[in-house]
């Protein structure tokens, strides 16, 4: 069985920069896209960023683009989430995940079937 490990979360201020890793461990590798989700207090969990199985394309939410990038080196089994220029509103859980399968465009909930325990981003004004 697969499992998910997030780290690199914390406390920043606005402004700063996190890079968080997600390490898959197990048996079985999943060679399949991976992405990042996040929920804040009292809110629904929502897409981050995902990225294809061999780091060609990647997709981002709105409210993320040209500020959060999303790598994977498959060697080491980890994806990257490079997050700079953090605001107040990234504070939240964030959620490492893999895709059930090779969608064509795994941006939704329901496309990912294994996640991480999540890890703590929280950023100050």
């Amino acid at each position: 069985q697969v499992q998910l490990v997030e780290s690199g979360g914390g406390l920043v201020q606005a402004g700063g920069s996190l890079r968080l890793s997600c390490a898959q461990s197990g048996r079985t590798f999943i060679s399949s896209p991976m992405g990042w989700f996040r929920q804040a207090p009292g809110k629904e969990r929502e897409f981050v960023a995902s990225i294809s199985w061999s780091g060609g394309s990647t997709y981002y939410s709105d409210s993320v683009k040209g500020r959060f990038t999303i790598s994977r080196d498959n060697a080491k089994n980890t994806v990257y989430l490079q997050m700079n220029s953090l605001k107040p509103e990234d504070t939240a859980v964030y959620y490492c995940a893999a895709a059930k399968k090779n969608f064509a465009r795994p941006v939704l909930t329901a496309d990912f079937g294994s996640w991480g325990q999540g890890t703590q981003v929280t950023v100050s004004s």
